[in-house]
């Protein structure tokens, strides 16, 4: 199971092509050696925004142990001594370098255009902590030049200031309040000990359905009256849209940087791939779900309909950098099977205790309303 002490950091190596070994993120450049080319960040409006909290970024265990154990004081104290010691990488690290990665392909192609990812730290740590984590910036070569250090109050307003896309936070409250103003949020843990490689030119981004990119309206209707109701709902609705659920702006977001390769002939090459992975079933109650995202204008270049099968094996083969997911379950099987989930804290998923993964797939070994 996961831990909800939020943190982590990737470790083992990558494998070249030609089957050398390289190291995953650790660099050997020194705290001092920032990155040589200067990039100017984009405008917030113009941009992707992608807010990361600095204990998602980052491993943080130890400081959060103190702060926890200890108190304000101590925690500032041991982070100002230790400033020049860089944190390891967090759950979202990887994320974060594929975005990196995304930017030099558009910046390539297009580069007069702000149409790009801009990731900002977005923390509740005091200002004296800004140093230690400029330094841990620097050390791994990260592009980073938006900082919001709350010092403990809440990051909302500073969210939307920046106009974010995404809000990524070890904090399940900080999620629950961004999700309740209009902000695409989710909830990073630890990572799984055995964590699985992802690419480092490609990002890849898995989405469940019901209660993330739609609402959880149907959902409502399979946990209130069962399998059978839930089927039939669906076939009678089947040519009625789905409602967007938090994340649907997102992957509107990718989409739209997707176009911009494929308008230079690059759709095959693509720097970006998004999945939808859910336990629909596809000719029980796949249909709305693909008529829904055309509506929209959106697709994804994946879907697995997995009718109540479990998601872990799936996402293990395609090793996305994130996968959102309502419900705990699911993030949790993922996780067993080295994938780094995120929990999106919405719908009625949320308002009751929900099934061990076991439970909910002998109840829907045929499919399920996710």
């Amino acid at each position: 199971m996961m831990s909800v002490n939020n943190g982590g950091m990737q470790t083992g190596q990558d494998t070249a092509p030609n089957g050398t070994a390289r190291a995953s993120w650790e660099r050997t450049n020194t705290l001092s050696n920032p990155p040589t080319k200067h990039l100017k960040s984009p405008k917030p409006q113009n941009a992707i925004t992608i807010a990361v909290s600095s204990r998602v970024l980052f491993n943080m265990d130890k400081e959060q142990q103190i702060y926890e154990q200890k108190g304000v004081e101590d925690y500032l104290k041991y982070q100002i001594e230790h400033e020049t010691e860089p944190f390891g990488p967090g759950p979202a690290f990887p994320f974060v370098k594929a975005l990196e990665a995304v930017n030099t392909r558009l910046r390539e192609l297009y580069p007069e255009s702000e149409e790009l990812f801009d990731v900002v730290l977005m923390t509740n740590n005091h200002a004296h902590v800004g140093l230690r984590l400029i330094n841990t910036i620097n050390h791994h070569r990260l592009f980073i030049e938006r900082f919001c250090m709350t010092g403990g109050n809440s990051p909302i307003g500073y969210l939307k200031a920046y106009h974010t896309n995404l809000y990524l936070s070890a904090d399940p409250m900080k999620v629950r309040e961004a999700l309740e103003e209009g902000i695409a949020a989710a909830t990073m843990f630890n990572p799984p000990e055995k964590r699985t490689e992802v690419s480092e030119t490609q990002l890849r981004v898995a989405f469940d359905g019901d209660a993330v990119l739609f609402s959880d309206e149907s959902e409502r209707i399979f946990k209130a009256h069962g399998l059978d109701k839930f089927f039939e709902h669906e076939k009678a609705h089947e040519n009625t849209l789905l409602d967007h659920g938090p994340l649907k702006g997102f992957l509107e977001s990718l989409g739209k940087l997707q176009k911009r390769f494929y308008a230079k002939g690059q759709r095959m090459d693509c720097p970006i791939r998004t999945y939808l992975v859910t336990a629909r079933s596809a000719a029980s109650s796949g249909t709305r779900a693909l008529k829904t995202l055309r509506s929209w204008g959106l697709d994804t270049d994946e879907a697995l309909f997995l009718a109540g099968a479990p998601k872990g094996p799936m996402l293990e083969k395609i090793r996305p950098h994130i996968f959102f997911d309502d419900q705990m379950f699911h993030v949790e099987g993922a996780a067993e099977l080295g994938t780094v989930a995120a929990h999106v804290p919405y719908g009625v998923a949320q308002k009751r205790p929900q099934k061990k993964p076991a439970e909910e797939n002998a109840k829907d070994s045929s499919a399920a309303a996710k």
